[in-house]
């Protein structure tokens, strides 16, 4: 058998296979047994000098048998290469492994829809009206749902368009799971949640707890004493003359209304056409909770719940302590007058509330589409009475309760007052939750109004810069302000003129045609439109880059591209009778900001003594046009109403020499080598 002599292994060739004893063949047997390859190499080792290091073996090549492959594994040149692969294989996977269960422990928690967004209130009979009849409606929401991209607004909470006898604008229903015909139709609201949907908007109703219209079927069948529903309203002993005790409504007179028809007094924490539900009546509770079901069912994203102080009564009907002990107890009739220790969050309100809580729960399991709670509650100076609406830390209730305080700012206008109510919430909140800020609702003056059409861009600063979720009524991003209605359309200001809700409740002003832009209506609006609309509307200031709205998106923006203002520290740093500044700095961030807001006069600011500020600051955004793009931090000036954001860069922070001055709700660090947050 005859081989050929190899003298370097790397220049092994087969040349057409003949040389090769090996695979010395006959062309039609493409297949050897190993032992006789086994064989043939063996003889071709042994006619090889060992001492010359020469050989006749070929190397391995492309599709050659496992036998001969298997010859070749076990070799160290082959082996050790293949293991050291394997094992760095598993040892990336591990690591990889590590990191990833590493980085999701560390990761604070994702920040949910409403956390991200301002909440918009929209009041539909006011938006816009698709149809001319001069009331806004759904469809015509749908048609401005292009606003709230603009404005970078994901949440739109819409307020009631249940069927109603509309004694009280949709706060008195008269069937929970239909549309009043003013506003459209159940496909309406089908289609503009579909388009919500699809735009990446959500949608939080408004849901009415305590009391129905007295129109409802419930109250028509308890009326008359039908079973189940005999008790499902709040039904008493009395005389047409002489209520039971001395409760007082909500919009004045006493609470207690005399039926002829069943010949007792039902109770109405409102309207005498608003009788309040029976939440003693375990069949009431079911009965509201499959109302929540219904909606959820539809896709809703949450619920705003009114007036849910309200919805429990003591049963033992004792008189209410008067304010003035002294007053003749003829002449109450209102509810100031009286201290509402039976009527107001009674024991086991807490209960109904958490366990919608968990309803809301259960529909939030669905990644994305977790559904949202917000308690409506005004506790004026009882400010311990809202902050239990948060839970405990046992069991949670709602995402947040309204935060009304600073509706109170134009009472005292000044740096020292906005400093005051902003840290009467934020020392008040328990450890962890998440803020809340409101400057207007359809109950209140508009804030345009109260405070001075001069303060409303710095106010809208102050709601976009402070941490947590501002809330932001119909217009306030314009700068609408309350009108003077030619006929009080208002059954509180029909009883009391100079309480009238309408001011703030008048038509949006789009653009400076018809009807402002509102309707299309020949004869007129439900409510009139503001003398103001030709200059104060949404398409001019559009076209501004410096007006109200142009800047309101800017903050809006930016309050979702910057960590500092999203999730960061906020810390006061000064207040006085004119000026509020606060800080916003997230630790390992080297950008932060400082928001300076003029509510008085002008004047020039000095913050020399805080040191972990540098001695430069850059503006960023000024509600008035300013020539300097940077300010020492000795000499910052603001005239009356003007608002700052100044950006710096700093490796210093504020808040670990400050705990008592800064407030976090979750806090989370910034790796900038890695781009991410992490528990710290």
């Amino acid at each position: 058998m005859s081989s050929t002599k190899i003298t370097n292994i790397d220049a092994v060739e087969l040349q057409e296979g003949i040389q090769n004893a090996a695979f010395h063949e006959d062309d039609d047997d493409d297949t050897s047994d190993a032992s006789s390859f086994r064989e043939q190499q063996a003889t071709s080792v042994s006619v090889t000098r060992p001492e010359e290091n020469e050989y006749t073996q070929i190397k391995p090549y492309a599709g050659m048998p496992k036998e001969v492959l298997m010859l070749y594994s076990s070799k160290a040149c082959y082996r050790i290469p293949r293991e050291i692969i394997f094992w760095l294989i598993v040892a990336c996977t591990l690591a990889l492994i590590a990191m990833t269960v590493t980085i999701v422990a560390l990761s604070p928690r994702c920040m949910s829809w409403w956390q991200l967004s301002p909440v918009y209130q929209v009041y539909p009979r006011s938006f816009k009206d698709s149809n001319a009849d001069g009331v806004g409606d759904l469809k015509g929401i749908e048609e401005k749902l292009s606003h709230f991209e603009y404005l970078n607004i994901k949440a739109v909470w819409i307020s009631p368009f249940y069927k109603s006898p509309m004694r009280d604008f949709g706060y008195d229903v008269e069937d929970f799971r239909q549309i009043d015909p003013i506003f459209g139709t159940m496909e309406d609201f089908d289609d503009l949640l579909a388009s919500m949907h699809d735009k990446g908007l959500k949608l939080i109703m408004d849901y009415i707890p305590n009391h129905t219209s007295d129109k409802h079927s419930w109250f028509q069948l308890s009326q008359n004493g039908t079973e189940p529903y005999k008790d499902y309203y709040i039904w008493v002993n009395c005389t047409r003359d002489k209520p039971p005790n001395n409760w007082v409504s909500v919009f004045g007179n006493s609470t207690w209304e005399y039926d002829e028809v069943r010949q007792q007094c039902y109770f109405h924490q409102f309207l005498k056409e608003q009788p309040d539900l029976n939440y003693r009546n375990p069949r009431v509770i079911e009965e509201m909770t499959d109302i929540i079901h219904f909606w959820l069912k539809k896709g809703v994203d949450g619920f705003r719940m009114d007036a849910v102080k309200h919805m429990l009564e003591a049963t033992h009907l004792r008189n209410e302590p008067q304010v003035d002990p002294d007053q003749d107890p003829s002449t109450v009739d209102t509810e100031f007058e009286l201290y509402h220790d039976y009527t107001y969050t009674q024991q086991g309100l807490h209960e109904i509330l958490t366990n919608w809580r968990i309803e809301l729960d259960d529909y939030s399991r669905e990644p994305g589409r977790y559904r949202f709670m917000v308690i409506e509650c005004y506790d004026y100076e009882e400010i311990d009475k809202t902050m239990r609406y948060y839970g405990t830390s046992y069991v949670t209730e709602s995402d947040f309760p309204f935060n009304f305080y600073l509706l109170y700012l134009p009472d005292d206008l000044s740096g020292n007052q906005a400093k005051r109510l902003v840290n009467l919430w934020m020392s008040n909140m328990p450890k962890g939750k998440w803020p809340n800020w409101v400057v207007g609702n359809h109950d209140k003056p508009r804030i345009g109004s109260s405070a001075g059409t001069e303060y409303t861009r710095a106010i809208n600063m102050l709601l976009l810069t402070l941490p947590g979720t501002p809330t932001t009524y119909y217009g306030e991003e314009i700068g609408m302000v309350n009108v003077n209605v030619s006929v009080i359309q208002d059954p509180f200001g029909q009883h009391d003129p100079s309480n009238s809700r309408d001011p703030q409740r008048t038509p949006m002003q789009w653009d400076d045609e018809l009807n402002a832009g509102f309707s299309d209506s020949e004869n007129g609006t439900w409510l009139d439109i503001a003398p103001d609309y030709s200059t104060v509307n949404v398409e001019l200031q559009q076209a501004d880059t410096h007006s109200t709205i142009s800047q309101y998106r800017a903050l809006s923006l930016l309050r979702v591209a910057e960590l500092a203002l999203s999730r960061g520290w906020f810390c006061f740093v000064w207040s006085d009778v004119n000026v509020f500044a606060y800080l916003r700095e997230l630790d390992g961030l080297n950008k932060a900001f400082l928001v300076v807001l003029n509510f008085g006069k002008d004047t020039t600011t000095d913050l020399s003594s805080v040191t972990e500020l540098p001695d430069t600051l850059t503006v960023h955004l000024s509600t008035v046009p300013i020539s300097p793009k940077t300010f020492s931090k000795s000499r910052i000036p603001t005239s009356q109403g003007q608002g700052l954001l100044l950006e710096y860069s700093t490796n210093q922070r504020f808040h670990p020499n400050h705990a008592s001055e800064c407030y976090v709700s979750e806090k989370a660090c910034y790796l900038p080598a890695l781009d991410i947050l992490y528990k710290c």
